[in-house]
Order: structure tokens, then sequence, then C-alpha cells
């Protein structure tokens, strides 16, 4: 059940809210949780049934290792190696679902190409967010581990996982930034503002996925779907309206998981602040997929050795870092070539740093936005033979061609309006800051009308973020 569909706006949302603040009034705290729960499981399922148990499965047994790994913690620091052990334990089991389910298929089809035995595929159909709530489960144990949980309730921890508006795309949420929220003494009830606020962020973000980012899909798509027959302008106005269509799909997402949780009185961290206005690769990851960035910086990067050590040192856990950052958006090279990019960047930029060189801050952007959406090349290519013929026809393409785009002039000029539009515009954290003025929410309220049109003529069944 896509969020941005006529069943999650129209029905499963409204009774989800209803539901929420009837049985809180009712019934109390336990019996509002396991509504959420049970709304979660259902939102889950909606998908693919087959697959909840697998949901289901980890939480329990991410659960109890947790309670293991408190438990030997609390009692003295003689234990401290068992309680080592059962992490180890943890991280393992979840590394191997995920790593079966998502990077089983990719390892026998690379075993092929270097051997060239011809090792059938298993064709497995990944789990819906399975790199989702297998990282943010990693984080809990780690936390358990370093003594910051004591103890936890397994209903809390089953709502923390599930919890339907970042279960699927994110963000990868701390155990401090949302289990408390569940004792709050105000959560359960109807606070008038939240359910203000968390609209028309909602609403921003339906109209960013369904009128923006899935129109710009239509040229992406076309595009991608002919590389080896593009023109010059041609593989610019695909790879640009692949860029803003990501742009819009996740940040219109954010917003739509922001917007839906604070309608429950739930708070989630911010995961997206304007990336494109970014002035540097390091800048760009503080704004994009920012509870990713901190994940990998607090539980792959630091681990790793950090900054601490010599260059070389440096330049190979950044490398190290994001090139796993590329393999868990994705099973294939052209997800590894994408984070090696990023790792290049970052490792570059720590040099030139120290040349202390005055670039004009429109240099910097420029320079910036360029390797970002270089990188996206690679990013939505199906193979690297494709963001091989694409990146030729950018910079190398003929200046006419067979016309596959046809209204060129046209998606000059939106993807001029999307440049504007990004760099320019406040962004929906900016805008709901203050929702006093009366103006704001009714353009929140055109906002979601124009998406509600478009949303019942589109029907689109694609949010990109959720293959990750």
């Amino acid at each position: 059940m896509l969020f941005s569909s006529i069943p999650f706006v129209f029905v499963f949302l409204p009774i989800s809210l209803i539901g929420f603040f009837a049985i809180s009034t009712i019934a109390g705290p336990k019996a509002r949780l396991w509504w959420l729960a049970a709304c979660s499981l259902l939102f889950y399922g909606y998908w693919r049934i087959d697959y909840l148990p697998i949901l289901v499965g980890s939480v329990a047994v991410n659960h109890v290792l947790a309670r293991i790994v408190q438990s030997l913690i609390a009692q003295n620091t003689m234990r401290k190696r068992r309680a080592f052990m059962a992490l180890l334990a943890g991280i393992t089991l979840n590394l191997v679902l995920l790593g079966y389910f998502k990077y089983t298929d990719f390892s026998i089809e690379t075993f092929n190409a270097v051997t060239g035995f011809s090792v059938p595929t298993l064709n497995l159909v990944l789990p819906l967010a399975i790199s989702f709530f297998t990282f943010q489960q990693i984080t809990y144990l780690v936390d358990s581990y370093k003594g910051y949980i004591k103890r936890s309730d397994f209903l809390d921890y089953l709502v923390f996982v599930t919890f339907f508006p970042q279960l699927i795309a994110g963000p990868i949420v701390h155990h401090k930034e949302m289990m408390p929220q569940f004792q709050a003494r105000f959560f359960g009830f109807v606070r008038w503002k939240f359910l203000l606020k968390g609209a028309m962020v909602f609403s921003i973000g339906l109209f960013k996925k369904i009128v923006i980012a899935d129109h710009f899909a239509t040229y992406a798509d076309l595009g991608y779907a002919s590389a080896e027959a593009l023109t010059m302008a041609q593989a610019w106005i695909t790879t640009l309206s692949y860029t803003f269509q990501l742009y819009f799909d996740f940040s219109g997402y954010s917003d739509m998981a922001i917007g839906a949780a604070l309608m429950f009185g739930v708070r989630l961290p911010f995961n997206f602040f304007s990336p494109y206005k970014a002035t540097s690769v390091r800048d760009f990851w503080r704004r994009w997929h920012m509870s990713l960035s901190r994940f990998l910086r607090d539980y792959v990067y630091i681990p790793l050795g950090g900054s601490r050590q010599g260059e070389a040192r440096v330049a190979t856990n950044l490398m190290t870092t994001f090139v796993l950052g590329g393999l868990w958006h994705g099973a294939g090279w052209t997800f590894i070539v994408w984070g090696a990019i990023h790792g290049t960047a970052l490792i570059a930029e720590r040099g030139l740093s120290k040349l202390r060189l005055p670039l004009p801050r429109v240099l910097k952007w420029a320079m910036t936005f360029l390797i970002v959406h270089l990188g996206w090349v690679f990013f939505r290519s199906a193979d690297l033979a494709q963001a091989t013929q694409m990146l030729s026809a950018m910079f190398g393409g003929a200046a006419e061609g067979t016309g596959i785009i046809a209204s060129k002039n046209a998606a000059r000029n939106e993807l001029l309006l999307a440049f504007v539009a990004v760099l320019f515009f406040p962004n929906s954290i900016e805008l709901t800051r203050n929702i006093n003025a009366l103006w704001k929410t009714v353009a929140a309220g055109l906002l979601f009308g124009f998406a509600c049109i478009a949303m019942v003529a589109s029907r689109s069944e694609v949010f990109l973020y959720f293959n990750f």
C-alpha cells in the first residue's frame, strides 16, 4: 500500500487515526500501542502476506537478543564478554537475513560471470523494507550493548520497529527519538496543532510525489529504455529528469512519513533538507537521507577508525563506508560504482580543503551538483553497460536523432522550473515551522486537491525508495 494511493489516503490512514484516538480514550496506553502495531502489520502485509512472518520473526528474535544483552550489561563487567557474543550473534543474524534475500542472486551472477559457470539464481523477491528494519534493529542492539537502553518492553519495541509511517523507507530511527514518545503524558490525545501540521506536511509530500516526481518519471523511463538511441540533449533531459524524479520522490515520501506520524503525535527526525543546495558532497550527505548518513557515520565509519588516523586510513574508511552504503541501496555493480563515486569525491574534497582554495560558492555548488548527478546515472541504470551508454550520449552523443523525447522544449522548461524550486524555494520543513498563517493552510489544501486529482488519473505504483 503506497502512501500516494487512494486506499491509503482515504481508507487506511483515516481509520487508523480514528481508531487510535478512540482506543486511547476508551482502553488506555497498552491498547493504543497494540492498535498501532496491528495497523502497521496490516500495512506491511498488504504488500505480501507471506513475508509478514519475516518481519515479525525478526522483531521477536532481535528483542530477545536485546533483552539478553541488556541483562548481561546490567549485571556486572564480568558478563560483558557474554553480552558482546550476544550482540555479535544478533548482528550476524540480521546481516545473514539481509544478505540472503538481497545479495544471494547478485553473488551467484557475479560468480557465474567470473568463472563461466551457469549456477541458477534463486530469483528471490526482496522483502519490503528489509534494509530499513534490519539497520534499525542493529542500532538498537548496539545501543543496548553500550548501556544506552536498560530494559525494553516488547510492545514498545514492536511499534518502534514496525510503525508504518517510517517502516517502509525510513527514516532509520534511534530508540531515543521514538520510544519515549509512547509514554509521553499527552500521547494518544487529539492535538489539533499536530493534526493540522501533519496534514499540511503530508499534503506537500503527496503533491511532490504525484504531480512532480511522477511527471519527471515519464521522461526518465522513456529515455533510459532507449539509452542507445539518445541524442546529447535527450540524454541530459533523461538523466536530469531522473535526478529530479528521485529528489521529489524521496522528498515527498519523507514529508508524507513525517506528516502521517505527526498526526498520531509522533515526531520523526528529519531525513531530507534541500540536498541539491549543497556546496560539497560532504554537505550533500548532511542533507540527503540524513538518518542513513548518521547510521553509516556512527556504526560503520567511526568503528573503522573515522578520521582519527592517517590520511591513507581515513581515505580507506571513507571508501569502505560509501561502497557499503552503495551496496545497502542495491545488489549490483552500478550501486557499488555509485558509492565509490561519492567515496572518491569525499576523499578529494578532504585533500582539496587543505589547499584552502577560495572557490566561488556558485562554482562549488555546480561541481557538487554535477558529481551527484553523474552518480545518479549509475544509480538508475540497469547495469554498467546502460550507464556507459548514457554517459556516452551525454558527452558525445549526436546533436540530432530520432526524437525519442518529443517535447524537448517543454522538458527543458520543466527542468528549469525544478532547478528554481529546489534552489530558491523554502523546503517543507521551513514552510511548516509556523503554521499559524491562514494562507499556508489554504495552500496545503490546494496542493492536496491537485494531488488527489492527479492520483486518481495516474494510479502510480512506484515509490523509488521502496526498492531499497
